[in-house]
Order: structure tokens, then C-alpha cells, then sequence
């Protein structure tokens, strides 16, 4: 199983925030994840967020775990505009996505919300989720090189 290169988790990451800013358009939160082969590569599956219930990484991992076999999606990564909330970091877990990559903390999302109704953040890093665990998701986060690009689209939706 190889790990993404650095221009790799860059390009990926991106395409995430191409998710998310469609998710914007369509009126929903600006959260956008995808799902990675092996090769690092090839987008098996994206997902906007629908609503304060289904989140972006959780529906796309649900949707995956469906579509296939848990060794492969072992090996897979999947990438997220925000790092992932308890919610979303229990269903990649329970999916057996392999990889995550996140490009901004929840930490920098809360000062972008604040005490919002729909997105009451949590101050619960998804590492401690996996860390409760017992098997080992590797993890890439946050990316600060693309964290302002992302937190662009937070920035302008929440303050409105």
C-alpha cells in the first residue's frame, strides 16, 4: 500500500474543494470529500455535504462501504475539504477507509461558524477518534498550504 506524494495530497485535495464549491452552488454546506483508489490517483467517488445530518465524509463512506470489498477500501484514502467530525471519522472507521487526508482543522472551521445552528462544530480532533480505535488510519492533516484556499469558501458562507 503506497502513501500519496505531497503533489499528490495537494491535487486530491483540491478536487475536494472543486466538490465543495459545487456543494456551495447548490445551496448546501461547503464541504466537499472524495474517494481515492490505491494508485493515488483515480476518483472513485465524491460527495458533497447534504445537510447538518449527512455529512459529505460520512455519506460518501457509507456509499463506499457498499460498493466495496473492506481490504480494498482499506488501501484507499479518503479527502476531506474539514477535518472530519466524530460522526464522520466513526463511519470511515467502521468503512475501513484505510487514509485520510483533511486540509483544514476543525479548530480553524470554528472560527469560521462560530456558535452557528446549523453546524454546532465540536472540539473533537478525528485523531482521538481513530485513536480509540483499533485499527491504525493513517492520517495527512492539516494541509496549511491549501487551508486558507479552503477556508475561503467557509469564510464567505457562514458570515452571511
Amino acid at each position: 500500500m503506497s502513501n500519496p506524494t505531497h503533489i499528490q495530497i495537494i491535487d486530491n485535495l483540491r478536487k475536494a474543494n472543486q466538490v465543495a464549491k459545487q456543494s456551495l452552488q447548490e445551496g448546501h454546506h461547503p464541504f466537499g470529500a472524495i474517494l481515492v483508489a490505491p494508485d493515488n490517483k483515480t476518483v472513485l467517488m465524491s460527495q458533497q455535504n447534504v445537510n447538518t445530518v449527512n455529512h459529505a465524509e460520512s455519506v460518501l463512506a457509507r456509499r463506499a462501504s457498499e460498493q466495496y470489498d473492506e481490504d480494498y477500501l482499506w488501501q484507499c484514502t479518503l479527502y476531506t475539504t474539514a477535518e472530519p467530525c466524530a460522526m464522520c471519522a466513526g463511519t470511515q472507521y467502521w468503512a475501513n477507509i484505510g487514509k485520510l487526508v483533511y486540509g483544514m482543522t476543525e479548530k480553524q472551521l470554528l472560527k469560521f461558524t462560530g456558535n452557528h445552528d446549523e453546524n454546532p462544530t465540536m472540539d473533537l480532533p478525528c485523531r482521538t477518534v481513530f485513536n480509540a480505535g483499533q485499527k491504525s488510519v493513517q492520517i495527512w492533516g492539516p494541509i496549511e498550504e491549501l487551508a486558507a484556499e479552503i477556508g475561503q469558501l467557509h469564510k464567505d458562507f457562514w458570515a452571511a
